[in-house]
């Protein structure tokens, strides 16, 4: 199982981006997917996180109203679509893949590489 994790870049406060994670290994219908952010010098937090079925989406409170997550399984594809952007959206962010979608770092098995995301102010 692979996951390959793009779409970071750099923004101006208030920009847009979306990132996307292609899922490998044929196990994307069956696992929730999640994003983590982890910015320097502190721990990877939870930021979104949706069901295998797509029914239930959550999110870091921090992030609500602006961030959405969704998945596209004719594609094997979780997005992040992240608007309102600002410089504390700052980080690496990681997809994960895991059983029920859950906020905890330890209830993800499989886990991409890391986009880095910068919002200049």
């Amino acid at each position: 199982v692979q996951l390959q994790a793009f779409g970071g870049g750099l923004v101006q406060t208030g920009g847009s981006l979306t990132l996307s994670c292609v899922v490998s290994g044929r196990i994307f219908s069956s696992v929730s997917m999640a994003w983590f952010r982890q910015a320097p010098g502190k721990e990877r937090d939870f930021v979104a996180g949706i069901s295998w079925n797509g029914d239930t989406a959550i999110y870091t409170d921090s992030v609500l109203g602006r961030f959405t997550i969704s998945r596209d399984d004719t594609k094997d594809t979780v997005h992040l679509q992240m608007r309102s952007l600002e410089p504390d959206d700052t980080a690496i962010y990681y997809c994960a893949a895991g059983g029920p979608v859950s906020r905890r770092h330890g209830d993800y098995v499989w886990w991409g590489q890391g986009t880095q995301v910068t919002v200049s102010s």
